[in-house]
C-alpha cells in the first residue's frame, strides 16, 4: 500500500493559496479583465527548443490523433483575442516535461493575461501592481522600488563584456568556467542562458523588483523586435520580472504577423532537428487567427505557484501545491 498519499502542502497552506488566488481574481475584476478558460489539450505544442512539450494519443472525431498538453494557454488565448474578446486573463494548468525542483513542477498553474492596446511599459506597471497585491501590504512594500535593467548592462556589470559583441569562443570559455562544463560547441544563446542563470539571476530582485528588458533578438520567442537605441542592434520587445532571485513573469509586445510567426515555428523545428530533439506540431489554428487579425498589444505569463511560494515564505513550490509531481 502506498504510504506517500498525503498532500505536499498542508491544508492551512491550501487555504492561504485559495485566499491569494481570490486576490488575483479581484485584481482583474477591478480592472474589467475577463477571466477565461481554454483547453489544456491542443493540436499544436510549443516548438521552443528550451521547452519539452508532452503529448498523448486520443480518439477524436478525426480518428486517432496526437494532442499536446499546453506549456501555457497562450495559443488558445490569442485565438480569443483575434475573435474580439478584449482584455483577458486565465489561471491555467500547464505542463512542461522534466521540470521538477524547488521552483518547478511538471504540472503547474500559469497566470497569463493579455492587454490589447497596452504598451510594454503599461504592462510592466500592471504586473508589478499585481505582484504587490498578492504579496500583501507589508511584503509588497518591502519588495522595494521597480527598476528596469537592460540585458546588455547586466552582463557588462556582472561579467565585464557586451553579450552582443563578445566573440563566441570567449563566450564559450566564460560559460565553461562558470558552469564547470565543456561548452566547446555550445550555441551562443545556450552560453548566455547559462551565464544568466549562474551569474546574474541570483543577484536580481534583491534591492527592488528588477525588470530585465532588451533581450537578444534571437530570444524574442513570440514577441516583436525593435532597434536598440544604443547602436541599432535588433533586440526582443519583451521583459522578465525578478524578485528575491526568482524569475516570476515573462512579458511580450506580442507578435501579430502570421508570416513571421510561421517562419519562427519553422526555425524552431529546424533547430530541434539539429539538436536531435523531436519536432513539435505547429498550431495551424493560431496561424489562422493571426491571419484573420489579432489586435496589437502586450501579454504576460506569471508563475503563480512561485509567487505564492514567495508570499507564504516557503522553500519549494511543492509546499504550496496540493500534490506536487512526486506524489501526483
Amino acid at each position: 500500500m502506498a504510504t506517500d498519499w498525503r498532500p505536499t502542502a498542508s491544508i492551512e497552506m491550501l487555504r492561504e493559496r485559495a485566499r491569494l488566488l481570490a486576490e488575483v481574481r479581484a485584481f482583474f475584476a477591478a480592472r474589467g479583465v475577463l477571466e477565461v478558460e481554454t483547453p489544456v489539450l491542443g493540436h499544436g505544442g510549443s516548438t521552443d527548443v528550451h521547452l519539452a512539450s508532452l503529448s498523448l494519443e486520443a480518439t477524436t472525431p478525426a480518428g486517432r490523433e496526437r494532442l499536446w498538453l499546453q506549456t501555457s494557454p497562450e495559443f488558445h488565448m490569442k485565438r480569443l483575442l483575434a475573435e474580439g474578446s478584449g482584455p483577458i486573463f486565465q489561471l491555467a494548468r500547464s505542463f512542461r516535461d522534466g521540470e521538477v525542483g524547488s521552483r518547478h513542477n511538471i504540472e503547474f498553474t500559469m497566470l497569463e493575461w493579455y492587454r490589447p492596446g497596452f504598451s510594454l511599459d503599461e504592462l510592466i506597471e500592471e504586473t508589478v501592481a499585481l505582484m504587490r497585491q498578492v504579496l500583501g501590504r507589508e511584503q509588497g512594500d518591502e519588495a522595494g522600488p521597480l527598476r528596469r535593467r537592460r540585458y546588455r548592462e547586466l552582463y557588462r556589470e556582472a561579467l565585464g563584456f557586451d553579450p552582443f559583441r563578445v566573440e563566441l569562443g570567449e563566450l564559450r570559455r566564460q560559460a565553461g568556467l562558470r558552469g564547470g562544463l565543456d561548452m566547446g560547441d555550445a550555441a551562443r544563446d545556450d552560453c548566455l542562458d547559462l551565464l544568466m542563470s549562474l551569474a546574474i539571476e541570483p543577484t536580481l530582485g534583491r534591492e527592488g523588483v528588477d525588470v530585465v528588458v532588451d533581450y537578444p533578438a534571437s530570444q524574442a520567442a513570440l514577441a516583436r523586435r525593435h532597434r536598440d537605441p544604443e547602436d541599432g542592434e535588433w533586440v526582443a520587445s519583451r521583459f522578465e520580472v525578478y524578485l528575491a532571485g526568482l524569475e516570476l513573469a515573462n512579458g511580450y509586445d506580442e507578435l501579430i504577423d502570421a508570416d513571421e510567426q510561421r517562419a519562427r515555428f519553422a526555425e524552431d523545428n529546424a533547430a530541434r532537428r539539429q539538436l536531435g530533439l523531436p519536432e513539435v506540431d505547429v498550431d495551424r489554428r493560431l496561424l489562422a487567427a493571426l491571419e484573420h487579425g489579432m489586435p496589437a498589444g502586450s501579454g504576460v505569463a506569471l508563475g503563480i505557484d512561485r509567487l505564492i511560494q514567495l508570499a507564504l515564505g516557503k522553500a519549494s513550490v511543492a509546499e504550496v501545491m496540493a500534490f506536487a509531481t512526486p506524489r501526483c
